[in-house]
Formats: structure tokens, C-alpha cells, sequence
């Protein structure tokens, strides 16, 4: 009796540890030479840059042809054009600019005889406070990065962070919104697994207000933590707030960085 009770608790456990695998196709697809923007237009005054390529092989990530001699257009809600000249190969640039908050930026990209549109309306400035080490969780030699800032009350905000360890871009994306922090302090852990931070190292941290279509992108994005803009084919394409199936994004938002050494 004992033996057929132990045989059937075994079936058990392995009919329950069955239906609770989930079997997951990932069908990455070889579906290259989309054209993949990636555009950024800063409160910052100076130069602002809409960079154009072919995407590749998702098993091949390492080159990204670019695509040149494309005529790109930034417009604003007062009906300005701004014509962005190219230079190096792929990369277009619109000079002695700064956008303000509240305004609407179009840009448009013709290339191959396709026009591809996409806007993007610029956020307030919502201010970073300071960014401080904290020891890893797991290693207490490796460090991590809290940022800090008061949220709005009672305005839907978006953001994303870019952070930098010795002038060299972390590969994780972060983007949050403030669906649970609306009108509070925030102190946000930016986990990372790229690069070990130790004592005496250089961090410096971006924050970006973004309006909801590029937040629903980097959202996405971070969520497959895979190959950013210009990359292989990830396993679903980010969707994004660009016409004609590009690939990419197009942001207007407002930027702030701090930088600290590591102790």
C-alpha cells in the first residue's frame, strides 16, 4: 500500500509539474533589411540626430548597413521645417536647436521612394534630484545606482534612464511610469547586469521625460531586454509611433544627466 501510495503521489507531481510548463515558440524570424530609425529631438540646445539602418539576422548583430542619401524633415506645431543634412553615412543632424516642452515635433524620412512619418509631443521637465551607489544585494563588492525625483501629482508621466559606467552605455533598458507613484518621491533601483561597478568608477545617469507612444516602446523593449533599436530581429518588434513599418523610434523629450564616482 505504501508503494502504490508513493507511485501515486509521484504520478502526481509530475502530471502537476507538466501542466505547469509552458512551452514557448520563439519565432525570431529572418526578416531583414527594414529600415530602423532612430530618432531624438532634446530640450538641449545643440545637435540633435535621426540615424538611419537596415536591420539584420537576429544571429547577426554585429554590423547595421547604413542608409544613405535620405531626405529627412523635422516640422514643429508652428510649422517651422527643419532640414537635417547627412553626415557621417546614415547619420542626419539638425544644428543650434532645442525643443520646448509642450510642442509637437513630426519628422519625416524619405528614402527608396517610401515616406515615413512619425510625432512625437515633447514633456515638462521633471527634475532629477541626485542618482547614489548602493551596494549589490547579492555581491556587496558590486555597486548599483538609485535615482531620485519627485514625481508630478495628478499628470500622467513617463521615463526612461540611460546610464553610462565609464563613459560606456549599459545594454539595459529602464522605463517606468508613474501609474503607482503619481504625486510621490521615487527612489528607483536601476538593476543592470552589463557591466560590474566598483569603487572608483564613473556613472552617469540620463533621465528622459517621453510622451506614452515612446514609453510603450522602450516599456517593450525592456521587457525582452534583448537587442535595442538596430539590432537582430527580436522575438516581437517593439511597437513604436512610426508609419510604414520602420522600425526604431522617434522621441522628443527632455533630458537631464548626473554623474557621480562610485565609493
Amino acid at each position: 500500500m505504501k508503494n502504490v501510495k508513493f507511485y501515486i503521489s509521484g504520478l502526481l507531481i509530475t502530471l502537476i509539474t507538466i501542466s505547469c510548463t509552458k512551452v514557448i515558440d520563439l519565432n525570431l524570424g529572418n526578416d531583414t533589411g527594414k529600415l530602423v530609425i532612430e530618432g531624438n529631438i532634446t530640450n538641449l540646445p545643440g545637435t540633435h540626430y535621426i540615424k538611419l539602418s537596415q536591420n539584420v539576422s537576429f544571429t547577426n548583430t554585429n554590423t547595421y548597413p547604413a542608409v544613405t542619401g535620405a531626405t529627412i524633415t523635422v516640422t514643429d506645431q508652428a510649422g517651422n521645417i527643419y532640414k537635417l543634412p547627412e553626415g557621417p553615412a546614415g547619420t542626419y543632424s539638425i544644428n543650434q536647436f532645442a525643443g520646448m516642452s509642450g510642442n509637437t515635433y513630426t519628422m519625416n524620412v524619405l528614402t527608396n521612394g517610401k515616406n515615413y512619418t512619425a510625432s512625437s509631443t515633447m514633456p515638462d521637465v521633471v527634475v532629477l534630484d541626485s542618482i547614489t551607489p548602493k551596494s549589490n544585494e547579492f555581491n556587496r563588492n558590486n555597486k548599483e545606482v538609485t535615482v531620485h525625483f519627485k514625481d508630478p501629482a495628478g499628470v500622467p508621466n513617463q521615463y526612461r534612464f540611460v546610464m553610462y559606467v565609464n563613459d560606456v552605455q549599459v545594454k539595459s533598458v529602464f522605463a517606468m511610469n508613474d501609474d503607482f507613484t503619481d504625486g510621490r518621491y521615487v527612489n528607483l533601483d536601476l538593476n543592470q547586469n552589463d557591466i560590474d561597478m566598483k569603487a572608483g568608477d564613473k556613472v552617469t545617469v540620463e533621465m528622459q521625460c517621453i510622451d506614452k507612444p515612446v514609453y510603450t516602446y522602450w516599456y517593450t523593449l525592456s521587457r525582452q531586454q534583448a537587442n535595442g533599436p538596430g539590432g537582430g530581429v527580436t522575438p516581437t518588434n517593439p511597437p513604436n509611433n512610426i508609419t510604414n513599418n520602420a522600425l526604431g523610434y522617434f522621441s522628443a523629450h527632455t533630458s537631464q544627466s548626473k554623474m557621480i564616482i562610485v565609493k
